[in-house]
């Protein structure tokens, strides 16, 4: 099998594919063959020695990624061969041909839903969420703006998401992105 190898922390040009183990999944695993992997500011975090994990070298970043479950370990239910899935991982992995990781990692995803999204949905709709329900405490009445809707989190707070949990929270929602470029404040 292949991945996307780490051996150094750097910018994305240390990344080097490689031949890589493909280990058979203990009971509570699963083995994922990748269809599409999400790439994250987070993994280029991850790369560069600045993510708050730091997995020892060498490893394969990716921090979402979403394919075809080809294996389960033997304790694994509620999962099956051949059904799509997501899956989200805290340590990398994504970039390679298989993953192997545990199953309460890895959640079904509807027929809708194309490959490419779900391995785009953990870490951008996750963040987004999370932001404006636990850390912003959006309450019913508030008026909510999301400013640098373009990146992935603010796009999927800003566009996809944002509408939804903030009327499912009673709010009144916008979003907004700054066309062209800021000149730098005076020294």
């Amino acid at each position: 099998m292949k991945a996307i190898r780490c051996r150094e922390w750097g910018t994305p040009d240390v990344l080097r594919l490689e031949e890589a183990e493909s280990p058979s999944p203990k009971r509570q695993q699963v083995r994922l063959r990748v269809h599409a992997a999400g790439v994250n500011f987070a993994d280029s975090l991850m790369v560069g020695g600045t993510y708050q994990v730091k997995p020892p070298f060498p490893f394969t970043p990716g921090l979402e990624a979403a394919g075809e479950i080809v294996e389960t370990g033997s304790a694994v239910d509620g999962l099956r061969v051949g059904q799509r899935a997501l899956a989200v991982l805290r340590n990398g992995g994504g970039y390679a041909e298989e993953i192997v990781l545990d199953a309460a990692a890895v959640v079904p995803i509807p027929d809708a839903m194309d490959f490419v999204t779900a391995a785009a949905f953990p870490v951008a709709y996750g963040t987004s969420h999370l932001a404006l329900t636990h850390r912003g405490h959006l309450q019913p009445g508030e008026t909510l703006l999301v400013l640098g809707a373009a990146g992935g989190v603010g796009n999927a707070a800003g566009r996809d998401n944002l509408e939804e949990i903030g009327q499912c929270r009673g709010a009144r929602t916008g979003a907004a992105v700054v066309a062209g470029s800021v000149p730098p404040a005076p020294a």
